[in-house]
């Protein structure tokens, strides 16, 4: 498989483990225990793709990949033609309550299969033009028209398609017919404030809002039509859809009491707005921890909210149902860990001349003997580890092998795990598995003790 693999995708993907972050695309090279939740996603982001809206709740404790399985799910969608884009909700920057804020981060970050973040701007010009090519095709002739005769036309047909949004948030049809006239007159800097302002950007020069005949800056209540005129716009741009992942909700665990409310208030709009159908084309998703979902300061606190999201996770977590609003991820055991190694392992070699070396030297008695040394000086938490486990294995490991023709791990290397090296989460872990007393670094793999 790795042989497939371009070398600016397995660069990609090795690299950011290398960094020890989550890839942000070639997630399926990695891809591990998703299998049973495959088939349902697809029919959701069908769903989508015709037209419909999802609404779907992660859950999962630190290390369990919610970050890995929401960028696994956008690379589906984005396989679609959808767009994606992905939010990290914070106390400060993007607080869940302020969905003006929200819709900025989502232009911001909006992605497509062909165009990197921020595609906002190149979304709305392929808009355009998919305007003119639909008015030409209904009336051929218009080719030979004046350019002002094809702008009348587009803009009519702009109206026509706007006409929903326009009933609830004029200002995001005015701003577009403003931005459709500045890009045919050539008015780049008109142009460029109104796409901003379109993009939910605040501090936008007043005098290219009147030219569109619109004040202010975006609201809460505006930014639920904006995402709203959003959809309409990637529809016609060819994209038949936008996954939008709420990343990391938990936080909102640690606002002030009315502040929380009004976010989980805000989250229980967002599921009844969908389940009302007014976002034609949306798959949102939110991820948060267990203690989100059932502890005092998250969803509890909202009964309405609860309701929504309720679901039974009282059977076995091998019976539990891919369909329902709420899903929980399991995290990673030591089998996974390992077989997720070797795949990083094998990635690695197919983009190297030494190969064959790498396959000998880092083997698979060797990544499974490195996986249960990280893991036992994270206290044995396997769900913890992964991260740690292929940041060790990529910049410590492999990429010693590959340089270093002498370089043997299973002689050469001890592994260390340094307090500025890890999260708070992991630092707790390795304390608790060190005990009273600091443990030396292990000169082998062999030599840490696991706390089964």
């Amino acid at each position: 498989m790795s042989a497939a693999v371009s070398p600016r995708r397995r660069s990609e993907v090795v690299d950011a483990l290398r960094r020890g972050t989550v890839p942000s695309q070639g997630l399926d090279l990695l891809a591990v225990g998703l299998d049973r939740f495959s088939a349902a996603l697809d029919k959701e982001l069908d769903t989508v793709a015709g037209g419909g809206s999802v609404f779907k709740a992660i859950r999962g404790e630190y290390g369990s990949g919610k970050t890995f399985f929401t960028r696994h799910l956008a690379e589906r969608a984005l396989q679609r033609g959808m767009a994606a884009a992905e939010v990290q909700i914070s106390e400060t920057e993007t607080p869940l309550h302020r969905l003006e804020t929200v819709y900025r981060r989502v232009t911001e970050s909006l992605r497509t299969a062909s165009t990197p973040p921020s595609a906002f701007r190149s979304v709305l010009d392929s808009w355009l033009f998919t305007l003119e090519e639909d008015v030409l095709s209904t009336e051929p002739s218009l080719g030979d028209a004046s350019p002002e005769r094809l702008s009348e036309e587009v803009q009519e047909l702009l109206d026509r398609r706007l006409a929903d949004v326009t009933t609830k948030t004029p200002a995001f049809a005015l701003a577009l017919r403003a931005y459709h006239r500045a890009v045919t007159e050539g008015d780049g800097a008109t142009a460029d404030s109104l796409a901003a302002w379109l993009g939910g950007q605040p501090h936008i020069a007043a005098a290219a809002k009147r030219a569109a005949g619109v004040r202010g800056d975006l609201d809460h209540f505006g930014a639920m039509a904006f995402l709203q005129g959003l959809l309409l716009v990637l529809r016609d741009a060819g994209h038949p859809g936008l996954l939008l992942v709420l990343d990391e909700v938990e936080t909102l665990q640690r606002m002030r009491g009315d502040v929380r409310d009004k976010a989980l208030n805000a989250i229980r709009q967002l599921v009844d707005e969908i389940d009302s159908g007014r976002f034609p084309g949306l798959y949102l998703v939110i991820t948060g921890t267990p203690a989100f979902y059932e502890g005092p300061s998250g969803v509890p606190r909202l009964p309405p909210l609860a309701q929504r999201l309720a679901a039974d996770f009282a059977t076995d977590a091998r019976f539990d149902n891919p369909r329902a609003v709420q899903v929980r991820l399991g995290g990673f055991d030591e089998r996974s860990l390992v077989e997720v190694g070797i795949k990083v392992r094998d990635l690695y070699a197919g983009g190297t001349e030494h190969s064959d070396r790498i396959l000998r030297e880092v083997d698979d008695d060797y990544v499974a003997q490195l996986s249960r040394a990280v893991t036992g000086s994270l206290g044995g938490k396997v769900g913890i580890a992964p991260r740690v486990f292929l940041k060790k294995l990529v910049g410590e490991v492999l990429d010693r092998v590959d340089q270093f023709p002498d370089f043997d791990p299973r002689q050469d290397y001890a592994l260390t795990l340094r307090q500025d090296e890890l999260s708070d989460v992991e630092r707790q872990a390795a304390a608790a598995g060190s005990g009273p007393r600091r443990a030396a670094p292990a000169s082998s793999a062999d030599e840490v003790e696991l706390d089964l």
